[in-house]
């Protein structure tokens, strides 16, 4: 009788708990798959041997007579076209002074260039592959 008294007790005194309200879980973050490292490949050998050029650069192309006029007339590689108009450039001082990598056209490269009087320098090859065959 002694226990069902103090369990009276225990109950009186304490009101009953109302069970308290959890935060509303949010749904976990996925987590992407872990990236698996690329295999490593084995390390290349250096060689000493020089780089094999492209043989379509080294084949001699043939200027068209406007051209021929600024580079001469001999059949020659795309690479020493190239060179051979900048060493022209450089030679009659055709840069422009502020962007370099504009050319101020004279007579000869107005006509190679379609007559403008200024290009950049990625647009003149451009201009100058239509004039070799």
């Amino acid at each position: 009788m002694a226990t069902a008294k103090k369990a009276a007790k225990k109950s009186a005194k304490k009101p009953a708990k109302k069970p308290a309200k959890k935060p509303a879980k949010k749904p976990a973050a996925k987590k992407a798959p872990a990236k698996k490292a690329p295999a490593k490949k084995p390390a290349a050998k250096k060689s000493t041997a020089k780089r094999k050029p492209n043989a379509a650069f080294m084949k001699p192309m043939t200027p068209s007579s406007t051209l021929a006029a600024v580079i001469g007339a001999t059949p020659m590689p795309r690479t020493d076209v190239t060179k051979k108009i900048w060493d022209y450039i450089k030679k009659n001082k055709l840069q422009d002074s502020i962007n370099k990598r504009l050319i101020n056209a004279d007579e000869k490269l107005r006509s190679v260039f379609g007559g403008k009087k200024q290009v950049s320098m990625f647009e003149m090859t451009k201009l100058v592959s239509n004039h070799l065959k």
